[in-house]
Parts: structure tokens; C-alpha cells; sequence
């Protein structure tokens, strides 16, 4: 049985060529005989350049290495459970595992003596190749979280009745590049209904839905806590029966993060210039009949499960408070060492914001964010209690953010 031919196969041939003709004359006519342009191709600048040594920053460590080595200590212990091939890029160059490994190990001996800032810097320059983050005019802007810890406890009390729900046996992720190249590092979450993957429920929906309940870890007092817990990933909570019970992220619902901060600059309601987690705390607690709104305006959910041991950055290593970054995992070598610099806030007695002052640092990529994406964006763990707090509450500071690895020709 023949099938049914183009448009082209229903026409002569010579009556298919003066057609051919005829169309081709009347788009030039509409176009005003203009010539076709070709589109222009933008190339996507790379999110690590590397540099010259005369181009490389003074290096200093305002924490006088404290951290540094346990914090190196994680990124190899990721490390070395990756096969030792396996590449990693940096900018336009790729080193292996094995390499990083090396690269990590010799600076990690090197800071054992904690060198001065003469010292740190002469080495890095003579020893290691430095790549900047190319964020927005060379800058990147840095955020920070913090390790909320809240009271709760393991079942529903009058003074206990917001749940932290574990990951729900329909929420499904599917890794997209299964179906095309293209489509590499994407993913897609929602649930399975009959023959097709729908959406998952928002916010609203699951914070009103009973059937949840049956799958709480546990239970606290605030809703506004456990909002602020949803933001930073992970946190612990003090159960009244005199435990502590470490939180972490599992997954989230797959809908798209907002920033209640801005749906708060927007409404009028806080002033840009005086946004902070606190500012958002504080008009919170002061409006409580428009928490619920406020806080459903942001549709991303996070769902939790718990750890012996915490924090956890994406390489499922513990962080370390003040050296562990969260960037873009899709651009950046993971587990990687960095060197950052902008500002971090100084407290009052009285634990208020005071001034703010330039500092530099190392620090180890081992952490991502939802909200973190792009070769322009950080994320500084600060660990937990009223300092970390604070600085991850105000921190929106550019700074620099560079990327460190032994040269090749150097490698023992």
C-alpha cells in the first residue's frame, strides 16, 4: 500500500519548478528584497579563566588556617571514592582525580607550619595554576547559610505541631540525560498518575494535605523556623526528650525556589537596602496573619532525612564552618580548593550587626544551593549559633573566588 507523498510528490515536475520560483519571488517581494541574515552566535564566556602568575591575588587566611586541614580532609575523602581517571574541568583545562588528590595533599602538608601570607603566596604562585571565577565584571556575589537548630520532638504536641516530612514514596526524579545528550545534568521531579509524570504539589498543597502526616520526622513549635530550616537544607533539632536529631536534605518537590525577600521588597513592605533573613524574621513575627501567605508564595518544598552526623554538603562529606563553599555544581570542579575574598560583618556586643571588613581565605568547593547557580554566585557555610546567624542573615557582598590546582610540571 503506498503511503501519502509531500505536496511536491501531487505536482509535475516542471510545474513544481516555476512554483518553486514564483514562492521564492514573492518572499523576496514581502521582504523588500532584503538579504537573509545569519543569526548571531553568542558564545557563553567561560566560568573559570585562568591566569598569569603576575595576575594572581596576595593570598592571606584571616582564620589563620584554623579548619583548613579537616576541611581539605573531606574533600579528599570524597575523592578518593571517585575512580582516579575521572576528569574534572577547570575553565577549558580538565585534571584527573588523582591529580586533585596530589594537589590537595601537597598544600595540606605546606599549611601544616601555617606560613605567613609571604609565604602562602610565593608557593601558590611558584606551584599552582589560579583560575577566577568570570562572574558578573569579574565579580561574584556571595551569600551565606547557616545551621539552624530548633526545639521539636518526634510525635504532635500542643507546642509541637509543624512537621518535617521525610521524602514521600511518590515524589519521582528522572535524570533527563537518559534521553538525550542535550540534556546533560537535567533533571525533572513530579509524581507518576496513571500513564504520566505530573507535576508535584506545591507549598500550599502539601502544608494542608493530611496524608503527610503519617511521615513526619519530627515536629516544631514555628512555622517561620522551619521555613528558614527549609532554606538552608539542613539543621538539628533538640528534642525534648533531651536528644538532638540531625536533619538533612533528601529532595525537594521540583518546583521552581522564590524569594520571599523579594516578594516582601516588592509589596513594599521591607525597603531593598534593608533586606536581610532578620528583616524578613522580624516582619514576620510581627504580621502573623500573613505568614501563611507570605511564606506559600515560595513553592519549593524541601523534604528531610536524618544523619549521624551533620551538616552534609552535596559530597555527603560534613561541613566545615567558614571554609566550605556552595556553588554551582554543573560549572565548577567539586570538592576543588578555592581562595575567596570580600567582607564579613563584625558583631556588637550585644550580638547586632556592627561594621563590615575585607577578609581572604581558603576554602573547598563542597556544597551546592538551589538558588546558587552560575559562575557569578557563592555560598559560605557558617556553621551554626548567633554569629552564623548573623553573617549568613546580611552577607550580599562581591568579592573574588578563584580556583587553585598544582601545575603539572610541579606534580611530585
Amino acid at each position: 500500500m503506498k503511503t501519502k507523498g509531500s505536496v511536491k510528490d501531487n505536482i509535475e515536475p516542471g510545474k513544481w519548478m516555476n512554483l518553486s520560483r514564483i514562492v521564492v519571488g514573492m518572499v523576496l517581494l514581502l521582504s523588500g528584497c532584503a538579504p537573509i541574515k545569519t543569526p548571531t552566535v553568542v558564545e557563553t564566556p567561560p566560568a573559570l579563566v585562568k591566569l598569569s602568575p603576575s595576575a594572581y591575588p596576595a593570598l592571606s587566611d584571616d582564620l589563620n588556617y584554623e579548619g583548613l586541614n579537616h576541611c581539605i580532609q573531606m574533600s579528599l575523602t570524597y575523592l578518593k571514592k571517585v575512580p582516579r581517571d575521572r576528569a574534572f574541568a577547570f575553565g577549558a583545562d580538565s585534571y584527573t582525580a588523582a591529580h586533585l588528590i596530589r594537589s590537595l595533599e601537597v598544600f595540606q602538608e605546606f599549611i601544616q607550619a601555617r606560613p605567613s601570607a609571604d609565604q602562602i603566596t610565593a608557593r601558590v604562585r611558584s606551584d599552582y595554576a589560579a583560575y577566577r571565577a568570570n562572574g558578573l565584571s569579574d565579580k561574584v556575589l556571595f551569600t551565606g547559610y547557616y545551621e539552624p537548630v530548633l526545639k521539636g520532638s518526634l510525635k504532635e504536641t500542643p507546642l509541637y505541631h509543624y512537621p518535617l516530612y521525610s521524602r514521600p514514596d511518590d515524589l519521582i526524579t528522572v535524570d533527563l540525560s537518559a534521553f538525550s545528550a542535550k540534556y546533560a545534568g537535567e533533571t525533572i521531579t513530579g509524581r507518576y498518575t496513571g500513564q504520566t509524570l505530573v507535576p508535584y504539589y506545591d507549598r500550599k498543597t502539601i502544608e494542608n494535605r493530611e496524608i503527610f502526616k503519617g511521615q513526619a520526622l519530627a515536629w516544631v513549635g514555628d512555622p517561620v523556623d522551619l521555613f528558614f530550616l527549609h532554606i538552608q537544607g539542613s539543621g538539628k533539632i533538640l528534642l525534648d526528650q533531651g536528644k538532638t536529631l540531625n536533619v538533612h536534605y533528601h529532595a525537594a518537590n521540583g518546583h521552581p525556589y522564590r524569594s520571599i525577600g523579594k516578594v516582601l521588597i516588592d509589596q513594599g513592605k521591607i525597603p531593598k537596602s534593608e533586606i536581610s533573613m532578620q528583616a524578613i524574621r522580624a516582619y514576620l513575627k510581627s504580621h502573623p496573619q500573613e505568614q501563611e501567605t507570605i511564606l506559600s508564595a515560595n513553592p519549593s518544598y524541601v523534604f528531610f532525612k536524618t544523619e549521624t552526623d551533620g551538616p552534609l554538603g552535596n559530597l555527603n562529606v560534613p561541613l566545615t564552618p567558614g571554609r566550605s563553599i556552595a556553588v554551582d555544581k554543573k560549572i565548577f570542579p567539586p570538592a576543588a580548593l578555592m581562595f575567596i575574598q570580600t567582607q564579613k560583618p563584625v558583631m556588637t556586643e550585644a550580638g547586632q550587626l556592627g561594621t563590615w571588613e575585607d577578609f581572604g581565605r581558603f576554602a573547598l568547593n563542597q556544597d551546592t544551593g538551589g538558588a546558587i547557580t552560575g559562575p557569578g554566585r557563592a555560598d559560605i557555610f557558617w556553621g551554626n549559633g548567633p554569629y552564623a546567624e548573623l553573617a549568613a542573615g546580611h552577607l550580599q557582598h562581591r568579592g573574588d573566588m578563584y580556583f587553585l590546582i598544582l601545575k603539572p610540571a610541579t606534580l611530585p
